[in-house]
């Protein structure tokens, strides 16, 4: 059974002759210790340097028997801890829990493992219930269902927001209210989020249960909304292709990497923003899908060809938007202005960056008769249903580079333009790789 007891060291003695009093904790042979907020003089000790202030005594007393009971209820579940492990046990057992330095923790963890994407995603949950709550520190006890069936009706108003741009400077700016999908994924995020506080905070194992409640039992998010038609036509993307833009505006660079992600299967642009510059090996991009890598066994890993068209933008942005955006999130919101200028200027309506992915997919189906299951390859999808048959099947990238071939194929049939080619031959025979 594990002991408590306070106790004071010789040799930790202060510069000006004081002592902290520490408890120390003694379980399976082994010593940890908690530092108090106590210090002692000598005259408050007796020669073998225990505490004999009355006073002090009664304070440290109520601290060890609240240890003890805390061990006491583990019962034989102490068996699973260690010495550090029953010292931190105690030391947070009734400390609350920020949810929002959580947030924060999760997502710096998120970026360190190349998750950007999804770090981005729960920073704009993290924002907004800073937003409601009008605070920056959040109990994770008041994220109940009560709070969220509130916090779904405000996410559905117009919202006045305050945020720190990249130069510093803090910017007020209006949303209007969510509509069904957006309020669906957002809630969705913040259950992921909430779900990785229990996982980090509550061991089933040892029965010590931080977070006692789920408002999400109460609280029912649903089913996700049918997803609207996100794909435009060939002609269309023609259109964006050809589209005439200011030079070197965010528009342009909504349009180029529009097209970049066509042309390279549907690729994200948290990827096109890793892409490294061109070494001379080979004609093939080769990367880990950031979106999908921590999820499979291959870590998302694919091979596509880099066509003509894809060149002259390769040597213009792989390896550069780095140099323009210190990270991704300023990027995606060059790329949200910039297509909201191309919307305008092509007429094309509600069209976002994401769309060029669904575009490549619906043209490689509807328009090129390819199989639903070889344009999941070349879009990079996880496949649960094949997974135990792709162990024993050797990757081979000629289904990505046929469905690659046949849209971009029919793309040139519809515009007579002449395709952009690529001079440098150091380009022509680059590969890029990208390592998660």
């Amino acid at each position: 059974m594990a002991t408590v007891n306070a106790v004071v060291y010789e040799h930790h003695k202060k510069a000006d002759g004081t002592y902290n009093v520490k408890i120390k904790i003694f379980h399976q042979k082994k010593r940890a210790h908690i530092e108090t907020t106590h210090f002692v003089s000598a005259k408050q000790l007796t020669p073998k340097l225990q505490v004999k202030d009355k006073f002090l005594l009664r304070i440290l007393d109520g601290i060890l028997d609240d240890y003890r009971r805390a061990i006491s209820e583990l019962g034989t579940r102490i068996e699973f801890f260690t010495a550090e492990d029953l010292r931190d046990y105690l030391i947070n057992k009734d400390k609350p829990i920020n949810f929002i330095s959580f947030c924060d923790e999760h997502m710096t963890e998120l970026r360190n493992n190349g998750r950007s994407g999804t770090a981005g995603n729960h920073r704009a949950v993290r924002n907004s219930l800073v937003d409601f709550f009008g605070k920056e520190s959040i109990l994770i006890t008041e994220i109940n269902s009560a709070m969220l069936i509130l916090y779904e009706k405000w996410l559905r108003t117009e919202r006045t927001m305050k945020r720190v741009n990249q130069l510093g400077k803090t910017v007020i700016t209006t949303e209007k209210g969510m509509q069904n999908g957006g309020v669906y994924s957002h809630m969705r995020d913040l259950r992921t989020l909430f779900n990785e506080a229990r996982k980090r905070y509550n061991n089933e194992d040892t029965g010590v249960i931080k977070i006692k409640h789920y408002p999400f039992k109460t609280y029912k998010i649903g089913a996700p909304p049918k997803t609207k038609k996100r794909n435009i036509s060939a002609e269309e993307i023609a259109q964006i292709q050809n589209c005439i833009v200011p030079e070197n505006s965010r528009a342009e660079l909504a349009r180029d990497l529009f097209m970049l992600s066509f042309y390279l299967c549907g690729m994200n642009a948290v990827d096109i923003y890793h892409l490294n510059e061109v070494v001379t090996e080979g004609s093939r991009i080769e990367y880990k899908r950031s979106k999908t890598s921590g999820n499979r066994m291959d870590e998302a890993f694919i091979s596509i060809a880099i066509v003509p068209e894809a060149l002259p933008l390769l040597a213009r942005y792989a390896g550069h938007l780095k140099n323009r955006y210190t990270h991704y999130t300023g990027l995606d919101s060059a790329l949200s202005k910039g297509m909201k200028k191309l919307r305008e200027l092509t007429g094309i309506q509600n069209i976002t960056f994401y769309w060029a992915r669904h575009s490549f997919a619906t043209i490689a189906r509807n328009k090129c008769s390819i199989s639903k299951d070889d344009i999941a390859e070349a879009l990079n999808h996880a496949d649960s249903e094949h997974r135990v048959t792709d162990i024993y099947i050797e990757k081979s990238w000629g289904v990505v580079d046929r469905v690659q071939t046949a849209v971009i194929g029919y793309l040139r049939s519809l515009n007579k333009k002449p395709c952009l080619k690529c001079s440098d031959p150091v380009l022509q025979r680059g590969v890029m790789r990208i390592v998660v």
